[in-house]
């Protein structure tokens, strides 16, 4: 019998856990099914290190950070979601702290925050530098006491159901019999991730490959603002493994390869005695990682092993310091770099770390396909813009993924029953599961076409991005794409065939690099973390837009654009390492619109 439910949560990790905690709480007569690739606590939520953001603060407001955030995503920011996010953050935040959300404290009790790079203000709740584990650890065991909610731990979604342009389920594998089901719903909410992935150096797991993206993007929604990835200026080189911003916040350096500050050369301000904010080491992703690139241009980084690094210098904070703030970034370079923090540099290096596009969805995670919602990394609402700031992210993942598990449950509550011809799509799809692609003996390595894919991807869209490389990148890709049909599956097997998840993953990822290469190309001026050199300015007039890419019935793309939503904001320049802003909206109304330079 085909299973059903009510509602279907593709990914378990911290918004698809929290999506089933508010459909629970809104109707608990629907039956939610968590459908995750991995158990739910190996979901990538769990890495996540440095804090979440949310106004608690007495001198901080809902304005001051609605005005970081949009300004720190260069103004494509769709700033009624922005508004929705700030207002709820905290409130989300407070909820898990009631859930029992160890958060760290003051000594008086009160909960701790600490500065995060962009930020104005103090306002990044953290749990020491675990914030994620423990954030995932509270939404998994309060998602336990709702017996509405049942989990398919360690399947695989590859396709979606859709009757008369309705979703009304998936396709999934069970990976640990290989057995392929229909599980049908009312109402599906993709909480999959991002798509790190697609580049060889990335903070991301193994498991973060755009499933969800690519799921969408094949049944007809529009993947918004692909061109948009953000580098994170600290990966450990070789592994990837991200310090977090956390240690910088904490009071840690950038310094070159003669032992300089290097920051204060790209208008990030001065050096000063403590860290302050938005300005140095406090700066924004995208600046920082494209300083970095701009010291390699001089010669000023190091030549190591895996690449050219700078390094983090956290020695001036102390033994006590790091032990108590940020214990796990000690614990990762010991393990894995054979260092120790209190005593030695650590090379570091930027590494792809986000993507600020996605599904595109309205404030609710609806996105325009009846039926399907999403929320967390997979989605763009859009509250990032062209660069996400460190500590928005994770209350994103429960402002989101509440709003669209409300949304979801007062569909499927009032939404028209599974028509039961979309078996025939499961029928369809296990077809293709098991006699094309199982049986697979083509010429070309799975790994052969993923490492050629990644490195396409690095040199046609990474920090920096011209029209001849992004051309170039989709030539390439294309013939990847060609190569794909011929791709070999050696692996027989049924338990755990890893061989096959990795053959889906792959298409997945061909076809979002598809979306960040199309996008990218078409968006001709420098944005945020999309810097193209051969158009080296902001373009408001043209391109105060949000892409939309549209996947064709012959496989092709198509972009359109658009409009941001703007409320009370105007566009400005973006201005680092001198005094903020204050007074709120109406001081920021009368600043004087300019195009953005990039550095």
């Amino acid at each position: 019998m085909t299973p059903s439910h009510d509602v279907v949560l593709v990914g378990g990790g911290g918004a698809g856990l929290r999506a089933a905690i508010a459909i629970a709480e809104t109707n608990p007569r629907l039956d939610v099914a968590v459908v995750s690739k991995v158990y739910p606590m190996r979901s990538h939520t769990v890495s996540a290190e440095g804090g979440a953001a949310g106004v608690i603060a007495p001198d901080d407001s809902l304005d001051a950070h609605a005005y970081d955030t949009i300004s720190g995503g260069d103004w494509l920011c769709d700033q009624d979601a922005v508004e929705a996010f700030v207002t709820e953050a905290p409130q989300e935040l407070l909820r898990l702290d009631h859930w029992g959300c160890p958060w760290s404290r003051e000594a008086d009790g009160r909960i701790a925050v600490r500065p995060f790079g962009g930020m104005t203000k103090m306002r990044t709740w953290f749990a020491a530098d675990k914030t994620g584990f423990h954030m995932l650890h509270t939404l998994f065991q309060t998602s336990l006491k709702f017996r509405s909610v049942v989990r398919y731990d360690e399947w695989f979604v590859t396709r979606l159901l859709i009757d008369d342009g309705s979703v009304q389920g998936v396709v999934a594998i069970d990976l640990k019999s290989g057995r392929i089901e229909a599980i049908t719903a009312r109402a599906v909410i993709l909480c999959t991730g991002g798509t790190g992935k697609v580049f060889p150096f990335t903070t991301n797991a193994a498991i973060k490959n755009g499933d969800g993206m690519a799921l969408a993007y094949r049944a007809g929604a529009p993947l918004k603002d692909m061109e948009f990835v953000q580098y994170h200026p600290t990966g450990l080189p070789f592994t990837g493994i991200l310090i977090t911003e956390a240690a910088r916040a904490e009071g840690g350096y950038l310094i070159n390869k003669d032992g300089f500050r290097y920051l204060q050369d790209y208008n990030l301000g001065q050096p000063q005695p403590q860290p302050v904010l938005r300005t140095m080491e406090l700066g924004p992703r995208d600046r920082l990682s494209q300083a970095f690139m701009k010291e390699l241009d001089k010669g000023r980084t190091i030549e190591a092993e895996y690449g050219h690094v700078v390094h983090l210098d956290l020695r001036h904070l102390g033994a006590k310091k790091i032990n108590a703030k940020i214990p796990f970034v000690r614990e990762l370079c010991l393990k894995y770099q054979n260092l120790d923090p209190i005593t030695d540099l650590i090379p570091v290096r930027p590494v792809v770390h986000y993507m600020m596009g996605g599904v595109h969805t309205d404030l609710n995670g609806a996105t325009p396909l009846p039926g399907l919602y999403a929320a967390g990394e997979v989605a763009c609402v859009s509250i990032n813009g062209a660069n996400r700031l460190g500590s928005n992210s994770l209350p994103e993942l429960l402002v989101f993924g509440s709003r669209a598990g409300r949304a979801a449950a007062e569909y499927a509550s009032r939404g028209r029953d599974v028509n039961p011809s979309v078996l025939a799509q499961a029928k369809d799809e296990a077809h293709r599961l098991e006699h094309v692609l199982l049986n697979t003996r083509g010429r070309e390595r799975i790994a052969d076409l993923r490492e050629a894919m990644q490195k396409t991807m690095e040199q046609s869209a990474g920090i920096y991005r011209s029209g001849a490389s992004l051309e170039n990148g989709v030539g390439q890709l294309r013939g990847l794409q060609d190569r794909y049909a011929d791709i070999s599956v050696q692996d027989q097997s049924r338990t755990f065939n890893t061989e096959r998840v990795a053959a889906l993953e792959l298409a997945f990822m061909l076809d979002v690099a598809e979306a960040i290469l199309g996008s990218a190309l078409r968006r001709e001026e420098s944005r945020g973390a999309h810097q193209r050199t051969d158009f080296p300015k902001r373009d408001d007039e043209r391109f105060l837009a949000h892409s939309l890419t549209y996947r064709s019935a012959d496989g092709s793309s198509r972009v359109e654009y658009l409009p941001v939503t703007l409320t009370r904001w105007p566009p400005a320049e973006r201005v680092y390492g001198e005094a903020a802003p204050h007074g709120g909206p109406h001081h920021v109304a009368g600043r004087k619109v300019s195009s953005g330079t990039a550095i």
